[in-house]
């Protein structure tokens, strides 16, 4: 039967869901501090303790001197003692030895409750911000604990509290107790405090995560959010694009007859939304952005830096659409779009552009072209002046003459930065490639403050700062920190710095390769086939033979006077029998011969030694066989078998 310490044990880790070591871990802990409290041992004695949770019972090791004389029983222990535990201990040897006082169960339960308590408390933490801190970026769900005008603490898994402060609230929405709500983990955090989970529902990020749960298209990539401006509770709007051809991304974030974005507008308290597609054209992706409100034109200017500015022309009944309430509609589509926009009534466009003709020197050629239309521009806009209401073609005019006008300012502007573009690149190439490889941080000639100052207004290498000095050379004292003084110092550093010089390494000695000698392939025929197997067989010495010369010539004559025979087509298995008795009769011939040849040479000594008769068999396509040369003794005709 299990004692009460194993079944306190097993509810307190049901009861925490934490690991079985971490529970045991914390308890041995806390044993530990209890027993150097209750003894007094230093924290830089070893101290050990075993628990047997079936029997219950608790052991305490501590590390002690093995001594002849115990002076501090906390620290030293005998030798008769010591060698119970470890037989080869000797005096001065330091030995684990059980230490365990006299009903240390019971002060134990009283000094460690505490301890323990602490140390799982330590380790449900742990627990939960390793969990919670995966869950950043993510939606999760929990049950409304409590509220108050600062914020709402929302009960999430594994017993964590997230907290919802009033900034991080929709306005509109109203929370009460036991409500079970979707937020967007921001933050997670651990603090003196304690752990904090940061909760929102007015995230930007919070509608992106709920459109990639209602809409499959955007969870796989089909369709991509590109970018997104909310007031939460009020209005948002969403430039989405598709990243297959054929896709309709507005269509799929708004589903059949608004099934996927109404769910989406309820989770969000009725806060309307919308969807437009992105545009890689500026002009286009503004004039989307202003959406619901019908745009004439759209101007821009690029400016310098981030000082983007778009100059939106809607026409009359649709300017208090585009700005929206209180200038919401055009807060979003810059939020949206990244421009600073400007939204003029079509009236009010071309009173600017009928100025800037008039006061512009660079446009005096356009002025003098366009002169009856400025007289007619000058004469509507009285009338409007005057209250009277301006029919669609006056409208229509007027649109076109201040889209005229805009196009050629817009030209202009774009022929100035072009030239600063080009101004910039040729100043870059001039600099030593090499300095943009080198980081201010890594450079020993400059000080560190200076280099710090640099690189907090975007100056990260030595060619940035070379390049900014050479197309302003006042700029580096508009940054914060860089006096006259500084000023001078890095003047003189661009100046005077020296880049080592470029070893160029030495050309190698190119060999000349001989041309290849073209060789001419010799013509093939019956003697050199023969030559050929000759000398792929290996070479044999050739005792001297006795010549025969009467009967080769008898046999020769009668072969040249006989008819040759007609060769009878065998099969090859005739061919290879007569082909083995033909080896087998040779070779006979062959030994007699060198009984001869040896039996001549003892008696008449050396002499030349003719040809050996031989034979090749060859396969003629056209006869669909194989042909049997025979070669005679003393010549190099060959004769068909």
């Amino acid at each position: 039967m299990k004692s009460e310490f194993a079944l306190a044990f097993n509810e307190v880790l049901e009861e925490k869901g934490l690991p079985r070591e971490t529970i045991m871990g914390a308890i041995e802990a806390a044993m530990v501090s209890a027993y150097r409290k209750s003894v007094g041992a230093s924290t830089a004695q070893d101290v050990r303790v075993e628990i047997d949770l079936e029997k219950g019972s608790v052991k305490v090791f501590a590390e002690k001197e093995v001594t002849d004389d115990i002076f501090d029983p906390r620290t030293e222990v005998l030798l008769e003692e010591a060698r119970k535990v470890d037989p080869n201990c000797e005096l001065g040897d330091l030995v684990m030895v059980d230490s365990t006082p006299e009903n240390f169960g019971r002060i134990a339960a009283q000094t460690a409750r505490q301890g323990i308590q602490q140390k799982i408390r330590d380790a449900e933490k742990a627990s939960q911000f390793e969990f919670f801190g995966k869950q950043v970026g993510e939606i999760i769900s929990g049950i409304v604990q409590a509220v108050n005008s600062r914020q709402a603490t929302i009960g999430l898994d594994l017993k964590a509290e997230g907290t919802m402060l009033r900034k991080d609230m929709i306005p509109s929405e109203r929370f009460r107790v036991h409500d079970r709500i979707r937020a967007y983990v921001y933050e997670v955090k651990d603090s003196p405090k304690g752990l904090q989970i940061l909760l929102s529902r007015a995230h930007r990020n919070f509608l992106r995560r709920l459109l990639e749960n209602e809409v499959p298209e955007i969870y796989h990539g089909i369709v991509e959010i590109r970018s997104i401006a909310r007031e939460p509770g009020q209005r948002a709007k969403v430039a989405v694009s598709a990243t297959q051809m054929g896709i309709d991304p507005v269509g799929a974030c708004v589903g059949q007859r608004g099934v996927r974005i109404q769910a989406i507008v309820r989770e969000l308290h009725d806060e309307k939304i919308d969807v437009i597609e992105w545009s890689p054209d500026a002009a286009v992706y503004i004039s989307k952005a202003i959406s619901p409100a019908r745009v004439s034109g759209v101007y821009l200017n690029h400016g310098a830096g981030d000082n983007k500015t778009a100059t939106v022309v809607v026409p009359e009944d649709q300017l208090s659409l585009a700005i929206g309430r209180e200038g919401q509609n055009a807060r979003l589509a810059a939020k949206l779009t990244g421009w600073r926009i400007d939204i003029m009534s079509v009236t009010e466009a071309a009173g600017h552009a009928l100025v800037k003709l008039r006061e512009d020197s660079s446009l005096a050629e356009m002025a003098a072209n366009e002169a009856e239309n400025m007289a007619r521009v000058q004469t509507l806009l009285g009338m409007k002046e005057e209250g009277r209401t301006l029919s669609l073609d006056d409208s229509a005019t007027l649109a076109r003459f201040v889209d005229r006008v805009e196009k050629r300012g817009e030209a202009d502007r774009k022929a100035i930065e072009d030239a600063e573009a080009a101004r910039v690149k040729a100043v870059r190439e001039s600099i030593d490639a090499r300095a943009f490889e080198m980081p201010l941080v890594d450079m020993p000639e400059l000080r560190e403050h200076l280099a710090v100052i640099l690189q907090e207004n975007g100056l990260e290498s030595f060619g940035d700062l070379i390049l900014t000095t050479k197309l302003d050379p006042d700029a580096l004292l508009a940054y914060n920190g860089i006096g006259p003084k500084a000023h001078e110092e890095l003047q003189v550093l661009i100046d005077e710095y020296e880049f080592p010089a470029i070893q160029e390494p030495e050309p190698e000695a190119v060999e000349e390769t001989p041309e290849p000698v073209e060789e001419t392939a010799p013509t093939i025929g019956p003697e050199a086939v023969v030559e050929t197997v000759a000398e792929e067989l290996p070479a044999v010495e050739v005792e001297p033979v006795m010549a025969e010369p009467e009967p080769v010539a008898v046999l020769e004559e009668a072969v040249v006077e006989e008819e040759p025979e007609p060769v009878e087509e065998k099969s090859f298995e005739e061919l290879f029998r007569m082909e083995s008795v033909r080896r087998a009769s040779d070779t006979r011939e062959q030994d007699e011969e060198e009984e001869q040849a040896f039996s001549a040479g003892a008696r008449k000594g050396k002499k030349a030694a003719k040809k050996k008769k031989g034979y090749t068999v060859e396969y003629d396509p056209d006869k669909d066989t194989d042909i049997v040369r025979r070669h005679g003794r003393d010549d190099d005709s060959w004769d068909e078998w």
